[in-house]
């Protein structure tokens, strides 16, 4: 196993990236802290630093929209964590599977999978 002493944190984080393990849609980025790596290793479920919040927060702790892990992998260069997740309802809070919903021109191309307000 890498040494989580080895990955370079940039202020105490590391960007992760959550990847459909089966149709390889990327559905999300995040930070995580060396807390919430060790968490989601220990838990196989996906766990990220909130740099709003300040906190450490379990994917679907409210939603009910987890990220089981699959397989973690770290970039060449240490900076970086994908994980490859079995993801349950929406990744995006806005309700879409993915935060990526959007083209650069604005329109939506993604599928919306829930309503926030139902689940926030």
């Amino acid at each position: 196993m890498i040494n989580l002493d080895d990955l370079k944190y940039d202020n105490g984080l590391i960007q992760a990236i959550a990847q459909d393990s089966n149709t390889k849609e990327v559905l999300m980025c995040a930070f995580m802290n060396r807390e919430a790596l060790e968490r989601t290793i220990e838990t196989g479920i996906a766990h990220y630093w909130s740099r709003s919040r300040q906190s450490l927060w379990k994917k679907g702790e409210s939603s009910g929209h987890t990220q089981k892990i699959i397989e973690i992998r770290i970039d060449c260069d240490l900076d970086a964590v994908l994980m490859l997740v079995e993801q349950t309802g929406g990744a995006c809070h806005t309700g879409f599977r993915s935060c990526f919903y959007r083209t650069i021109d604005g329109n939506e191309v993604g599928e919306k999978v829930f309503d926030p307000e139902d689940v926030y």
